[in-house]
């Protein structure tokens, strides 16, 4: 079983809506520059994410690793669906967002 959607290295517009992701995570967040941010779209076998889900991870240093997800595939996340997953991590929880979408 395949984990992980998109291979390491490739170009096109995954890794393009991965760095638009990445960039509004951010600036929501205002991250340093020493901060790491990750997003991922990986499988997902909620009936409510469509058979993708897009994970987040920021790592900053001295910090645990926070993670938010979104329950779509990176392609379809809106940056309302992004700033709502994101907004447990402000308060230091992990998060997930449907995107607005009742979950099944």
């Amino acid at each position: 079983m395949r984990l992980f959607m998109r291979r390491r290295g490739e170009a096109g517009p995954a890794r393009d809506a991965a760095r638009a992701l990445a960039d509004l995570v951010r600036d929501t967040l205002k991250l340093d520059a020493d901060a790491t941010v990750s997003v991922s779209e990986i499988s997902c076998g909620d009936p409510a994410c469509g058979g993708s889900e897009t994970v987040v991870l920021v790592m900053r240093p001295g910090a645990r690793t926070q993670a938010a997800k979104v329950l779509m595939p990176m392609g379809q996340v809106t940056p309302e669906a992004l700033v709502a997953a994101l907004k447990p991590l402000m308060e230091g929880e992990a998060a997930v967002s449907t995107g607005g979408r009742v979950p099944v």
